[in-house]
């Protein structure tokens, strides 16, 4: 794959990106970052590229999901990740668009986390996407035994790449970055996008320790 200067722009943004976890979730106790904190953490890092962040309703099956895209441009090239979050069909004290709008929100999220290398795993729920899906946050506390024959849930994709990308830019020489690229290859999915953004970044990463990267 050829690599353009928007994905060298790029690479430079996740490394540099910051964006704090200025959200309170009062369910668990934990803070979070919502999309807007993405947003606004990352407009001074941009500087000739363009961000938009755009969703729509989409029909998976019998359930409606809002579909996000976020897309980096520079006028020449583009990149886009996309994201999804399901749709409740009703919820008790909220209407149809603000069930959209928290679902949206969620949505654009993720899609900022899979662009930018954001690992927000181990986050819980915000507030209203909690109370408005009634999912309750993820606890790290007191988790639930494992039955000795329960099948562990494969990784997730999202939380793999960004988890690489933040090994990646710690990694002092080609062959320990070679043996961590190969780690994150095996565990995501053959064919995805994941995996041409992980081999991206791998040979951005390279360069730039072969000094080729001015």
């Amino acid at each position: 794959m050829v690599k353009t200067e928007l994905h060298k722009k790029l690479w430079t943004i996740q490394q540099t990106l910051n964006a704090p976890k200025n959200q309170r979730n009062n369910f668990g106790g934990y803070n979070y970052r919502s999309a807007e904190d993405i947003l606004e953490a990352v407009k001074p890092l941009l500087q000739s590229i363009t961000l938009t962040v755009s969703d729509e309703i989409v029909l998976i099956g019998n359930r409606y999901y809002v579909k996000a895209t976020a897309t980096l441009s520079d006028g020449e090239d583009e990149i886009a990740v996309t994201a999804y979050a399901r749709e409740e069909e009703s919820k008790k004290g909220m209407d149809a668009s603000q069930l959209t709008g928290a679902t949206s929100s969620y949505a654009r999220k993720y899609a900022l986390n899979g662009l930018f290398c954001i690992d927000d795993a181990r986050d819980p729920d915000t507030d209203a996407y909690a109370k408005q899906t009634g999912q309750q946050p993820r606890q790290q506390k007191n988790p639930p035994k494992q039955q000795p024959q329960q099948q562990k849930a494969p990784p997730n994709p999202d939380e793999v790449l960004a988890r690489f990308c933040d090994a990646a830019a710690k990694a002092q020489d080609a062959n320990k970055l070679r043996e961590i690229f190969g780690k994150c290859w095996k565990l995501l999915p053959e064919g995805s996008e994941h995996r041409i953004k992980a081999k991206d970044v791998y040979d951005i990463r390279v360069a730039e320790l072969n000094g080729e990267m001015g």
